[in-house]
């Protein structure tokens, strides 16, 4: 699938207040008749119907990007990406599961947009590691939580609480916090000069029924399942390397795993890298003949 075939407004173009307004035009589609477009794209490659989907979710692209707007990236570029990430979705979008488009393209789109901002930070602003990376994309969200909003360093015990978390150091989250510092812009801002109309009224309602809730299940069991499948192909060091850098909330450090192992902090990072490498091509390969 590619833009001209589905003739997808990708990007904004220089006037996001006009896009915002263009996309509005676009219907949103009733279960039943998403259902059937899904379904022709997949079993004949209908363009018509893809286009169809994907314009009918560009709102909740637009929704989905303006949470990344802190980053300092225009966020005419954050919509294009994830109209990327959502043409994507569609592409691989099985209606046959049983859960709403909306609720597996969020996954889709929300990657893409990720992976375009972590590409536009330099690796000197932001670090490599999984858990920099984890600390890049959750100090806003702990910082919310913890109603640490004022512009500026935070307090040190934030900062301590923080660090603990996300398994980084004090000093990483100082750092992280003063990158990360900008104005944000309200969703109630004005979008033309004239004070007319404001952001939230060009986005759509994204708050999760049950139905979407159940489907989002039905998506994260599919993608444990798709995970636990490619752990086989490990071997026994490389599987608990893996689940104790990639997958805990708190992940053991270098040092702890190299004591536990008995070898270097380095013969860890190089299993855990390779054991990531071996589980990403399995996972994909297991998405592409689903």
């Amino acid at each position: 699938m590619n833009a001209t075939a589905v003739r997808l407004p990708l990007a904004p173009e220089g006037n996001l207040s006009r896009y915002l307004q263009d996309i509005r035009r676009f219907p949103m589609l009733a279960p039943e008749e998403e259902y059937m477009l899904s379904k022709s794209y997949r079993e004949t490659g209908d363009q018509e119907a893809a286009h169809r989907l994907i314009t009918s979710h560009l709102r909740l692209v637009a929704k989905i990007a303006m949470g990344y707007r802190g980053y300092g990236l225009p966020l005419g570029e954050l919509i294009a990406e994830g109209n990327l990430g959502m043409m994507q979705a569609v592409k691989r979008f099985d209606p046959e599961k049983g859960f709403r488009l909306s609720t597996y393209a969020m996954w889709w789109v929300r990657a893409a947009i990720q992976e375009f901002i972590l590409h536009s930070w330099s690796l000197v602003k932001m670090g490599t590691t999984a858990a920099q990376k984890k600390l890049f994309f959750n100090l806003r969200r702990m910082k919310s939580r913890m109603q640490a909003l004022e512009e500026g360093d935070l307090h040190p015990d934030q900062v301590k609480i923080i660090a603990h978390k996300l398994a980084v150091t004090e000093d990483e989250v100082v750092q992280m916090n003063r990158r990360l510092a900008g104005p944000d812009h309200s969703l109630n801002a004005p979008m033309r000069t004239e004070g007319e109309g404001e952001w939230m009224e060009f986005l759509e309602d994204d708050t999760t029924n049950q139905e979407e809730a159940l489907a989002e299940n039905q998506v994260s069991q599919q993608r444990r399942q798709l995970l636990g499948g490619a752990m086989t192909g490990l071997g026994e060091r490389e599987r608990i390397i893996f689940a104790e850098r990639r997958l805990k909330d708190e992940p053991a450090t270098l040092e702890e795993l190299s004591q536990r192992f008995a070898i270097s902090r380095e013969r860890v990072r190089q299993i855990e890298m390779r054991a990531f490498e071996k589980v990403q091509k399995s996972v994909l390969r297991a998405e592409a003949t689903a």
